[in-house]
């Protein structure tokens, strides 16, 4: 009995530790703290996990979400990359939840779609049980994460979901001559999308490409790119504007000095979280 009792002792003590590990509050100053659970698995395949941040001050308004999506070419990259760009955020938008993703990644062996817009998809239901309600959503991703992003407000978000698209140095139009001197776009030909995926008629570069898939109800999106980004060309954020244009689609595009990699330095991330904030207000008095 004694040995029973020592046993379940130990197990609640383990217990404790693991929901401790796995939930912290983080505090970033000024009474803004949020709660953070890691490694959240929101699908059977080890790489469907998030990160979850919820403010930890109660309100009886319905909050939006901010969704993080890394880049990394599809097929390598970690949310980790990103949690420091995602504290800033939650700094700046201290009533929204933030959910900070990894995604299966691309190989030789699997194809990077449909795969990782299911994923969003995945994160995306997942939230919405915890919540109990369905919240506006808001993409923001670099690179393959910026292309993902608007790839799935633009093709995948039948229910329209999505309020805002932030898309941060992604590839819009995979078909443009500049993208297509990108040193692995052999890789984007034969591994971005699983070629049983498009409808007859649409190649799979097509099927990839966001401005494929902007129509008049697109949602909002505001851009950023770098003026001598030698990976994703300043070209597809013109390229981007124009069809955004031609929709009439609420829409902005920044850019500023240095390459694939510099909107994450000072004071290039700061100059993005603030336009991002002007950016949702003006959507909000809409």
């Amino acid at each position: 009995m004694k040995k029973e009792l020592v046993i379940t002792f130990i197990s609640l003590i383990l217990f404790a530790l693991l929901i401790h590990c796995k939930e912290k509050k983080i505090s970033l100053g000024k009474d803004i703290s949020f709660n953070k659970e890691e490694n959240i698995s929101y699908g059977a395949h080890p790489e469907q996990v998030m990160d979850l941040y919820i403010p930890q001050k109660k309100s009886g308004i319905k909050k939006e979400v901010f969704i993080i999506i890394h880049g990394g070419g599809w097929r390598s990259g970690d949310k980790s990359q990103l949690t420091f760009f995602t504290l800033s955020l939650m700094k700046k938008f201290p009533d929204r939840i933030f959910i900070n993703m990894n995604y299966r990644l691309a190989s030789e062996t699997n194809y990077a779609l449909p795969d990782q817009l299911d994923d969003i998809r995945q994160a995306s239901n997942l939230i919405e049980k915890r919540l109990g309600y369905r919240p506006q959503l808001i993409l923001l991703g670099n690179s393959a994460g910026g292309h993902l992003s608007m790839l799935y407000a633009y093709h995948s978000d039948p229910l329209k979901k999505i309020k805002a698209v932030v898309n941060i140095v992604g590839p819009a139009d995979l078909s443009d001559q500049g993208f297509r001197n990108y040193q692995e776009y052999s890789f984007v030909e034969r591994r971005l999308v699983d070629p049983r995926v498009p409808e007859l008629g649409t190649s799979r570069i097509d099927f990839a490409s966001p401005v494929h898939w902007i129509n008049r109800t697109s949602p909002p999106t505001l851009s950023y790119y770098g003026t001598i980004d030698y990976v994703i060309p300043l070209s597809q954020g013109q390229i981007l504007d124009s069809v955004l244009n031609k929709n009439n689609v609420i829409h902005k595009n920044y850019s500023f000095n240095g390459g694939h990699m510099d909107w994450y330095t000072s004071p290039n991330d700061t100059f993005l979280i603030d336009k991002i904030d002007l950016f949702l207000t003006q959507i909000d008095k809409k």
